[in-house]
């Protein structure tokens, strides 16, 4: 699981890398972010409800087209059931949960990447009792 999760990041900001302007006029054209840095309590999306924490990577980055966040949600909250407008991957880092998707409930367990079509509908929620962290990625339009 580690192993697929550092690919998956290292491939992220590779591409981030690419596309994000420098900091402080850098010529290596890198940003660097840490959780602790970002973090911020927030209600699930899409009216979710109940507590989560965010973490919106690079999100004062010009020109950067790609919105790279993590999620923890905490019991009882979740990112609420909704109509998806651009591709999108959810990527089970930590905890376990339910997804639902077009009507459809599942499992999802760590390790776990969904990709959410445009024109598809779903929601997220931890199990009880346990915290569920994701990866989130998709295009900004």
């Amino acid at each position: 699981m580690r192993k697929s999760i550092i690919v998956l990041i290292v491939i992220t900001a590779t591409f981030i890398s690419f596309k994000a302007s420098a900091q402080n006029g850098d010529t290596t054209k890198y940003i660097l972010q840490n959780d602790v840095e970002i973090a911020k309590e927030e209600p699930g999306t899409h009216n979710g409800g109940g507590k989560t924490i965010g973490f919106n990577f690079f999100s004062e980055a010009k020109n950067l087209k790609t919105v790279f966040k993590k999620r923890t949600l905490k019991p009882g909250s979740s990112i609420g059931y909704h109509l998806q407008k651009e591709d999108e991957i959810y990527y089970v880092i930590s905890g376990n949960g339910t997804m639902q998707m077009n009507g459809k409930t599942f499992a999802v367990k760590p390790g776990d990447a969904i990709l959410t079509r445009p024109g598809s509908s779903h929601g997220i929620a931890p199990n009880t009792g346990n915290d569920l962290t994701i990866l989130i990625v998709y295009e900004k339009k």
